[in-house]
């Protein structure tokens, strides 16, 4: 069976024993990691593996030798608990032993665990997962974290979920960190809390935030909001010779203009706004104003979806320089 959404969120965290597995894939290794390291933790707790009640199977061992998978599934342990086996970075070369494990799995046997990397839907394993009456299947795909995910993964700290412009502030954090640097940033933020009683402020955050988020891209944005089209070409030049790619710098476009949007928007008199670019970004928004930054919005969505293109032959730099040089010009209007 699939899980989609907040199913695979809620089963990450509470997921059942009695099932026979999960196969857990995606073309981001660290989320894959994350949400595996998540499934066992919950499944046999923090002894299990002291315990010997989790097994790892290297794909590469499990090619050379098909019998560790259910040599694994079947075994009797000292301790008494849940058991997992736990096949790491399956691959095709491995799908026969998989399939095999999952058609004569019985109750009581450990539950069986795979992940992978992009499986495309022919996979045989991941058919085998998502047509199995008693096992999951979860895709997991480079979004950022759900509000569900960010709040689950506080509780989990021991942190009392925020509401209103503190958790606007994490989302936010969340689109701009990779998963595993904001996990460290909320471990960072559930120690700078410990032992406080007072709520989680977004002031919290910011002191435990990283200094600088994607500062290199940060130059480029900070160009092309200041309207100065003269100096994007050569700051996209190093950005490229870096190893940027088009599509990181579009999200990163698409993230301060929301910014600045939000800012025009609010009417509180203290936009949510936080960051080293803090004053400088309100600046900005007071020039672009509203119908501005819409437009803008506009063009890097169109951006995105012609980048994203199965057909797209155009070189995806040179896209995002021409949209990059319109909103320059646009802004400086």
């Amino acid at each position: 069976m699939k899980l989609n959404g907040g199913q695979a969120t809620g089963y990450f965290s509470k997921p059942e024993t009695d099932k026979t597995g999960l196969l857990i894939y995606g073309s981001d290794p660290m989320r894959v990691a994350l949400k595996r390291q998540e499934v066992i933790a919950a499944l046999i707790g923090p002894q299990g593996e002291e315990e010997m009640r989790l097994t790892r199977i290297p794909a590469g061992d499990l090619r050379k030798e098909p019998a560790l998978l259910m040599d694994a599934i079947k075994a009797i342990g000292f301790f008494p608990g849940p058991r997992v086996a736990f096949v790491e970075d399956a691959n095709s070369y491995v799908d026969a032993t998989i399939i095999d494990a999952l058609d004569n799995w019985q109750s009581g046997d450990a539950q069986i665990l795979v992940t992978a990397g992009a499986l495309k839907p022919t996979s045989k394993t991941r058919k085998a997962f998502e047509s199995h009456r008693n096992a999951y299947a979860v895709g997991i795909y480079d979004n950022p974290p759900t509000r569900q995910e960010i709040e689950a993964a506080l509780q989990a700290s021991g942190l009392q979920v925020p509401q209103g412009d503190v958790m606007a502030v994490l989302s936010d954090l969340a689109q701009a960190l990779d998963p595993g640097d904001f996990r460290q940033t909320l471990e960072k933020i559930t120690l700078y809390k410990w032992n406080d009683p007072e709520p989680l402020s977004a002031d919290d955050v910011a002191a435990c935030a990283p200094t600088s988020t994607e500062a290199d891209i940060d130059d480029i944005l900070m160009v092309v909001a200041d309207a100065k089209a003269d100096q994007i070409g050569p700051v996209l030049a190093k950005l490229q010779a870096q190893g940027v790619n088009a599509v990181s710098l579009c999200i990163g476009a698409m993230r301060h203009f929301r910014s600045m949007h939000k800012v025009v928007c609010d009417t509180t008199g203290r936009p949510n706004i936080w960051g080293p670019n803090k004053d400088r970004i309100i600046a900005q928004a007071r020039r672009w104003g509203p119908f501005k930054l819409e437009t803008a919005l506009t063009v890097l969505t169109d951006t995105d979806l012609q980048l994203r293109s199965a057909g797209q032959n155009a070189p995806a730099m040179a896209l995002v320089e021409r949209a990059f040089i319109r909103l320059a010009m646009l802004g400086a209007r």
